[in-house]
């Protein structure tokens, strides 16, 4: 249920190896991005012998999947530690795979450097890692520059075995400028979370469907268009394919549809409490050098109000964008792209996040690049040198689907028979893993973890939950 999205080119593989429709499926799951490809994998590999179909009317993983930083973090402050949880599985089972496959999707864990300017800002993030660490993200080592220090392992470009969890928490400007020379000397604390990096998303995503259709996983180029419920239970769906209609009898319909969710939840008379937000990603040469090749993903934790001249404050006036000259919100962030001889730096820096109906191919905004460069200057004052002569840059991405809390909907819909995996609001390849295995349990009647309740659309129906979405914090979004 991809509406707007360019077809399949010709030259895909999957469009020469296309297998029929069947007249019956045992599971159907409508999008093919990370979401639904990890759901098929997890079913499959619990349940080999059933018939899952999966539809998407573009290629797999060609929407949003392929548009993100491709990072991954434990590092989720929150009332419950649930979001710890998922993600801690859900990494855990990134490992288990990167070791079976000779990590053939790069799995790194270089971490996320989190830096402050602001001494309360900075006892906010000591606070945040004091909690991480009780929910089972790993100790917070402090680092003061005195003598009794805990030991500093760096971690090293490539691989993720053999390096501590937790938060390394460098509380002391002069120790942070011998470590971190590239960093402002305004950075008054730095926490540099471990149990995160990055890794190739396309090609994670690519292994998984690839193992899934080994054991029978059958993919459609095909678009969801309608969904039969009698008796309030699934029977069908109804597909658009080439020359017309198709009809699909089911009894399961996973809803992976991405920033199209409200639209398939429609389909069942279901109402989806989520909303988009468009966020695009800067790629450009660092021809410069100015950020280490062996860097870690990097993140301005302060808002900013960008040092504009007084002419171009004027012309962003006529050009009706005065909401950059206000004070903007923290989240610039970059990291080095490739490997040592790449030239190539992601940035992204979300400081606008109105909700937006998705729309594909996205809005170009011309300013973009500039504004995020400038943001992540404070933060990198090697950046200014592109302020004048920015070489060009590429922009992408794509949609992020949220929920008011910024947490995920894994679990059954309020149709028999029907399922959601959605709503993975910029964290969909780090949870990817462990949110398909915790919609398979769901599917197939298995034993949940503790954290699964967490994630079910029927939390708003809970008077404790409601009362907590009033006085919720922050949702550690990027």
């Amino acid at each position: 249920m991809e509406e707007g999205r360019p077809a399949a080119q010709p030259e895909d593989p999957l469009d020469e190896v296309q297998e029929p429709v069947t007249a019956t499926a045992d599971v159907v799951i409508c999008g093919a991005g990370i979401a639904g490809i990890s759901a098929a994998y997890h079913l499959s590999l619990r349940k080999p012998s059933l018939r899952i179909l999966l539809v998407d009317s573009g290629p797999p993983l060609g929407l949003t999947s392929d548009k993100s930083t491709e990072a991954y973090r434990n590092w989720w402050p929150g009332p419950d530690g649930a979001m710890v949880r998922l993600m801690n599985r859900s990494i855990d089972l990134l490992e288990e795979l990167a070791r079976a496959t000779g990590n053939a999707f790069r799995l790194n864990r270089r971490g996320y450097l989190y830096v402050t300017a602001d001494p309360e800002r900075a006892e906010t993030l000591l606070q945040a890692a004091e909690q991480t660490a009780r929910e089972g993200a790993g100790p917070v080592r402090r680092h003061t520059g005195s003598p009794g220090d805990p030991p500093y392992l760096p971690s090293p470009p490539e691989g993720f075995e053999g390096l501590p969890d937790g938060v390394d928490a460098f509380l002391d400007p002069g120790l942070i400028r011998r470590r971190f020379p590239y960093l402002t000397d305004q950075a008054v604390a730095v926490f540099h979370v471990r149990r995160c990096g990055w890794l190739s998303a396309h090609r994670l995503g690519m292994l998984l469907l690839e193992q899934a259709r080994a054991r029978g996983v059958a993919f459609r180029s095909a678009r969801l268009v309608g969904v039969e419920v009698r008796g309030g239970r699934v029977q069908a769906v109804r597909l658009s394919v080439p020359g017309g209609e198709e009809t699909v009898a089911t009894g399961c319909l996973v809803n992976a549809a991405g920033p199209f969710l409200r639209e398939v939840a429609r389909m069942l008379d279901v109402e989806l409490p989520v909303f988009c937000e468009l966020h695009c990603k800067v790629m450009f040469p660092d021809v410069e050098g100015v950020i280490p090749r062996d860097a870690p993903l990097i993140i301005g934790a302060d808002p900013l109000q960008l040092p504009w001249s007084e002419e171009e404050r004027d012309l962003l006036q006529e050009m009706g964008r005065s909401e950059l000259l206000g004070v903007l919100p923290g989240g610039a962030h970059l990291r080095p792209e490739g490997g040592p001889e790449s030239p190539y730096v992601l940035m992204l820096w979300p400081y606008a996040t109105r909700p937006v109906d998705p729309v594909f191919p996205i809005p170009e905004d011309p300013l973009f690049p500039e504004v995020v460069l400038r943001g992540l200057t404070t933060l990198i004052p090697g950046l200014r040198i592109y302020i004048s002569r920015m070489p060009r840059p590429a922009v992408d991405g794509g949609y992020y689907v949220r929920t008011p809390e910024n947490r995920p909907l894994i679990g059954p819909l309020p149709v028999a028979g029907a399922y959601v995996i959605g709503a993975l609001s910029g964290f969909g390849i780090m949870a990817a893993m462990g949110a398909g295995e915790l919609l398979a349990a769901h599917i197939l009647g298995e034993g949940l973890p503790d954290y699964a309740p967490a994630f079910t659309l029927d939390r708003y129906e809970r008077p404790d939950y409601r009362a907590r979405l009033h006085a919720w914090g922050e949702t550690w979004q990027l």
